[in-house]
This record gives C-alpha cells, sequence and structure tokens, in this order.
C-alpha cells in the first residue's frame, strides 16, 4: 500500500518519517500505542490517513499484527514507544517468534550515546527469544525499514526494528544501501531419498497424511492431496491448516482437538506422512496420536536437527511442492478396492462429519453448569458460517477447534499456544477484525485469558464490525484446576470469583447476556438476525467438572501442555 503523505518535504525528511513511508509501503494497516519513542512515526502516518489501530495495553500491538499475518498472510506490523512499551509487548513478541509470524516491530529505544535509568537491552532481550533486531539511522533508515520486512518475510520471523531516540527526529543524509539478503537455500531431495520414502508410502495398508501450516506457506495443497488420492489415505492438519485439504477423506485437526470418532480412527494408520507440521505436543495428542504407526515420514526443508521428533523414523529435507510432485511420479494409485478408504466408507458422510458432541452430549455438568461441549458444538449452526474464529490460550481452547468449522486456513487464529501464555485474546481478535471486516469476528476466550487482557475489550469493539465474544466463563484457571488441585494441591489460587462479562461489554458499548441454559442461546439467535454490525458478549457458564480432551491426554501422559 502506499500512502501520501504531505505534512513533511523530503527535504526534512527524518528517519521516523522514512521509516514510516517504508510502512506504508509495505504494509496495509499499523497496530501500536503512541509514546515518546514512536510519536513522530506515528504522526506521519496518522495525518496522511494510513489505517492505525491503536491499542489500550502493548501486548496487543504485536498480537493485533500477530492475528493480522494469521488472517491475511500478510507481514504484520505494530509499533511501541521504548522501554515500558516494549517489554509490555514482550510476550506477545515472544509468542510470534516461536509460532513462526513474520511481523515488525518497530520500537523506540535507547540514545545512541547510552542508556538512561529507565531503559533496558531491548536488543539483549529480543535476542534472549530469538529475534533479529536492527536500528535504523540516519544514513540507513529506508533501506533498513525494507530489510526488516525482507527478512520478515524470508526467515518466516518477527523481526525488530528500533529507532535510538536521539534518530527519531534527526534528518536525514545520504542514503546507504545495504548488501542484498543472501537467496534463500532451495532444498532438492535426491532420487535415491525419494525412492526410499516413495518405497515406504507405496507398502501402507493404512496410510495417513498429516499436513501442517508449511504445506499452505509453501502453497503446496493441490501435489498434497494428489498425492494422498493415490495412496489412498486419509488426511489429517494441523489446527494452522485447517481445510488446507478438500477431500471427504479429510479427519479434520490432529491431536488434542480431535474428535473420539476420527481419534479412534487416525490411531490404525500404519505409515503417517507429516508435511509442514512441527508435530508438536498439541499435534501429536502427547504422542499417542501415532503409537500405533510403523513408519512416520516427515517431509520439510528445516535442518534435521531442528525437527527432530522421537517418533519420527524417516526424514526427508526438501522444498514441499517440488518432494511432493517427486513422490506423485513414484506412486502409482492404488485399487479402489484395496484402499483403506473402502474399509472405512462411513469416513465420507455427512454423520461421520458432524458437529454432534458424541464426547459427551449432556446438557450440564455434575456441577449443574453448562456443559462446554454442548454449548459450542450448539454455536456451529447458530454463528455465520462466513467467520473468523479466534482464541485466546487457556484450558477452554479444547472445544472450539472441535466443533467450530471455518471457510478456511487463515479464519482459524490461535495466538498464545505457541508460548503457552494466556491474556492476548482482545487483541488478536481485534488484529482479525481489522484484516477481515467482511467477516463476522468469533472471539472465544476464558475468563483468566479474558480478565488479564481486558484493558483491549474495548479495541475489540472498535476494531470490530460484527462479532460475537463467546467466554466459556469456569470461574477458574481451568488448566490449572485440573492438573493441579486433582492432585491435591490447595485450589484457593485457581478459582475466579464469578464475573459478568456480557455486563462489561454492555458498559463499553456492545450487547449481550449471561447464560446457563442452552436454551438462552435464543438471544444470540434473535441478535444475529437482526442486526448487521455491532457486537455480543456470550457469558457461558460452563462446568468445573468437565477436562477438555487435550488436557486429559496431557494429564495422562504426565506432561503440562
Amino acid at each position: 500500500m502506499s500512502t501520501t503523505v504531505n505534512a513533511d518535504s523530503a527535504a526534512a525528511a527524518s528517519v521516523s518519517t522514512a521509516v514510516a513511508d517504508v510502512i506504508a509501503e509495505r504494509t496495509d494497516h499499523l497496530f501500536g500505542l503512541l509514546g515518546n519513542g514512536n510519536a513522530h512515526l506515528v504522526s506521519h502516518l496518522t495525518s496522511a490517513g494510513f489505517p492505525f489501530t491503536s491499542a489500550r495495553h502493548e501486548a496487543a500491538t504485536v498480537a493485533m499484527a500477530d492475528a493480522y499475518h494469521r488472517a491475511t498472510g500478510k507481514v504484520g506490523a505494530a509499533t511501541t514507544t521504548y522501554g515500558a512499551g516494549f517489554t509490555n509487548a514482550y510476550t506477545a513478541l515472544a509468542e510470534a517468534r516461536l509460532a513462526r509470524i513474520p511481523l515488525v516491530l518497530v520500537t523506540g529505544d535507547a540514545p545512541t550515546t547510552g542508556r538512561r535509568a529507565f531503559d533496558v537491552d531491548q536488543t539483549a532481550a529480543s535476542a534472549a527469544v530469538g529475534v533479529t533486531t536492527l536500528v535504523a539511522g540516519p544514513e540507513n533508515a529506508v533501506a533498513m525499514t525494507h530489510r526488516a520486512f525482507d527478512l520478515a518475510l524470508q526467515t518466516v520471523q518477527p523481526v525488530v526494528l528500533a529507532i535510538p531516540h536521539d534518530y527519531a527526529t534527526a534528518t536525514l543524509t545520504e542514503q546507504v544501501e545495504l548488501e542484498p539478503l543472501p537467496e534463500k537455500t532451495a532444498w532438492a531431495a535426491g532420487a535415491a531419498e525419494l525412492d526410499e520414502v516413495a518405497g515406504l508410502l507405496r507398502s501402507a495398508k493404512r496410510p495417513l497424511v498429516l499436513a501442517g501450516r508449511g504445506v499452505l506457506l509453501a502453497g503446496a495443497q493441490t501435489p498434497l492431496l494428489e498425492l494422498g488420492d493415490r495412496l489412498g489415505a486419509l488426511f489429517m492438519t494441523s489446527v494452522m491448516a485447517t481445510n488446507i485439504v478438500d477431500s471427504p477423506w479429510n479427519l479434520g485437526i490432529a491431536g488434542g482437538f480431535t474428535r473420539d470418532h476420527r481419534l479412534e480412527l487416525a490411531q490404525q494408520a500404519d505409515v503417517v506422512l507429516v508435511v509442514g507440521a512441527s508435530l508438536n505436543a498439541f499435534q501429536s495428542r502427547y504422542g499417542t496420536l501415532l503409537a500405533s504407526a510403523t513408519t512416520v515420514i516427515r517431509i520439510d526443508n528445516e535442518p534435521e536437527s531442528e525437527m527432530a521428533h522421537a517418533q519420527v523414523t524417516d526424514y526427508l529435507r526438501a522444498d514441499l511442492g517440488p518432494a511432493l510432485q517427486a513422490l506423485i511420479e513414484r506412486v502409482p494409485a492404488v485399487e479402489d478396492s484395496s484402499a483403506w478408504r473402502s474399509q472405512v466408507p462411513d469416513v465420507a458422510t455427512e454423520s461421520f462429519r458432524s458437529a454432534s458432541p458424541v464426547e459427551n452430549p449432556a446438557e450440564f455438568g455434575l456441577d449443574g453448569r453448562l456443559n462446554p461441549r454442548a454449548v459450542v458444538a450448539a454455536l456451529e449452526d447458530i454463528l455465520p458460517k462466513e467467520r473468523s474464529l479466534v482464541m485466546d490460550g487457556g484450558h477452554f481452547i479444547g472445544w472450539a477447534p472441535m466443533y467450530l468449522s471455518v471457510p478456511d486456513p487463515q479464519a482459524m487464529i490461535l495466538v498464545g499456544t505457541a508460548f503457552q501464555s494466556i491474556g492476548l485474546g482482545f487483541g488478536s481478535a481485534a488484529g482479525v477484525s481489522a484484516a477481515r471486516p467482511d467477516r463476522t469476528t468469533v472471539f472465544v476466550t476464558g475468563d483468566g485469558g479474558g480478565l488479564m487482557g481486558l484493558a483491549d475489550f474495548e479495541t475489540f469493539l472498535r476494531a470490530t464490525r460484527r462479532g460475537v465474544i463467546v467466554v466459556l466463563n469456569d470461574s477458574a484457571y481451568g488448566a490449572e484446576l485440573h492438573q493441579y488441585a486433582s492432585k491435591g494441591l490447595d485450589p484457593t489460587a485457581m478459582l475466579i470469583d464469578e464475573v459478568d462479562f456480557a455486563a462489561v461489554g454492555r458498559a463499553l458499548g456492545a450487547e449481550g447476556t449471561k447464560i446457563s441454559t442452552l436454551a438462552e442461546l435464543d438471544v444470540l439467535v434473535e441478535w444475529l438476525d437482526t442486526h448487521d454490525e455491532g457486537v455480543f458478549v456470550l457469558d457461558v457458564s460452563i462446568s468445573q467438572k468437565i477436562v477438555a480432551e487435550f488436557m486429559s491426554a496431557s494429564i495422562n501422559a504426565g506432561k503440562k501442555f
């Protein structure tokens, strides 16, 4: 996007205005919070009408940019001031790094003459979570800002661009060009490696293909589907690759978010091909998803040492598209009668893919509060189909990915799970609303994370054309309650006094209600039927006695999720 600025002449261009102009060239939106370190940058953009969404807490600046990328595929951009502004955004920055989200955080920094009493070593802090810091100066502000965006794209990681305080208003000097970034290495598998993998795939009796976000980034959906069809395989995806495989033989999300009847089937696979997926604890259901597989083949373009996994038997380092195409040429199509699919025809039926909660359809838990499975399954048919589904981190995430469908992979957004953080949800949801105003933003949170991120409740309302906030409210930090109170630890610090989020929403200008029965969902139905704009807050009193499937798996495996 290009924004014409008229507040400053070219002769008076400063480091801040030069950085701002490149931001306007490289992205469509900036998320930030104004302070001493970025005031000139933000003013230069907003005075020209560039789209800017202000957060109320700096954590939401990066969370919004993160979610913006996940919803659009574009590089996100965020800005904070120095010191406390930067450190407030640190959790969201760590989440973006671990989740491999390309974004640029433009932040103020200490003067080049030395840190003041309130400055911290932001470069070292960024490096501690694996994030590179670049510094924009009078001689290279333009090139360095472009470099930040290029590096974020090439490495699929966040990059910090720092503007030292004494450079913020410094006049540009003659600009120095940077050496070009080295070309990203292409990884082509050798013929012998491909022959070996093809042989393993041909030997499969019950093949399963597990596709991750890497397939989406590589644009390799078509060869993946063709290879799976030639094998007669069933498919699964990571949560960030939801719906990437358009096939009736897709079992849905792998691991902790897998429906019970689909999990039982997936666990019968003898050969599993993992393509572009991290195979983390969630995806592998703490190792139980692949427990029966004798062969687990993994294809990715990262070094094998970085992708080590105890259950992987064969690793092929290669760019995904060419590798899948080469395997297609080596794998003949199986006879329909001998394919695994012919033995499990129910997989392709509507009843198998229904959102009905076969796991536990009861309306209430043992404590008389609503069963979250029943509530979320009912929401599948109530909420608009053209929706973006956004989730915070916490125990409650166990249900929405199981029962709520989305139109494409970029409509399922979980910000916080990579770093196992909570409280980033309101900011994330605001970023999605800015990215996809054409869709209804459905934000699902828990009461613990919702309270932690409450500062940006107002940001979400301001950024959202049409949205629904669903608070799965168990009056507790559910993850801790199920992991530690169940072992005899005192639950006092795990409990939260009942909060009415619908009342909070109404105070901020939204509409909403608190419900304790399924029949009360009719209020949401009526609102959706009569409102094309606005936000509705549905506070659901859910049971503390019902444990999400991924949590049960982690407890049984002796792990903390």
